[in-house]
């Protein structure tokens, strides 16, 4: 249990973008989505939402501050 907390202090950025992402995708889906059902992202509501999820989660993560740790010899 400890560790899974401290995975979710590490990462909460881009999980936060996973969930805006998730959201994001869905609401893409139903504002916008395809009439014509030939569009492979976003004519199911779950393929949206995955693929928001999973640009959420790289734009988000791409403001994680990386720690400068010293290499000792």
């Amino acid at each position: 249990m400890d560790k899974i907390i401290v995975l979710i202090k590490r990462n909460w950025l881009t999980l936060l973008g996973v969930v805006v992402g998730i959201i994001g995708g869905f609401l893409y889906w139903r504002f916008v989505g395809c009439s014509s059902g030939s569009c492979p992202i976003t004519s199911s509501p779950t393929m949206s939402a995955l693929w928001g999820a999973m640009m959420g989660g790289l734009v988000f993560s791409s403001f994680k501050k990386e720690k400068n740790e010293k290499i000792s010899k």
